[in-house]
């Protein structure tokens, strides 16, 4: 139900290859940060934001399919959710979830059409 979740959505605009690493990411009320990794695999891709001083010391992890827009020339992604949305998360530890199947599928779920702000339908 939440694969979905970790593609990117054809109209991003975003090409498989694509160092998006140090691009800035905007939330649809400001920016949150800058991406420090992310994967292009097919069905598992994602963004790791490093927030900064936005919720300080903390990284996210996105998924793919949070992003409507990517921008190469201004180097920036644009995501569809707001600040709050990303701060409410499940919180993400690098070292632990990376690699987590239960915790993709519980963050899958609050992005996803199962999440509390509705989703996109699938």
């Amino acid at each position: 139900m939440t694969e979905h979740v970790w593609s990117y959505q054809p109209t991003a605009g975003h090409l498989a290859g694509t160092d998006l690493t140090g691009y800035k990411v905007e939330a649809t009320d400001g920016s949150i940060g800058k991406v420090d990794k992310h994967s292009d695999e097919v069905g598992d891709a994602y963004l790791v934001v490093d927030t900064g001083v936005w919720i300080f010391g903390k990284e996210v992890l996105l998924p793919a399919s949070t992003v409507v827009k990517v921008d190469p020339q201004e180097r920036k992604i644009f995501v569809d959710r707001t600040k709050e949305q990303i701060k409410d998360a499940p919180e993400f530890h690098r070292d632990k979830h990376l690699g987590d199947a239960g915790y993709r599928e519980e963050l899958g779920t609050y992005y996803g059409t199962g999440g509390p702000f509705g989703g996109r339908p699938a």
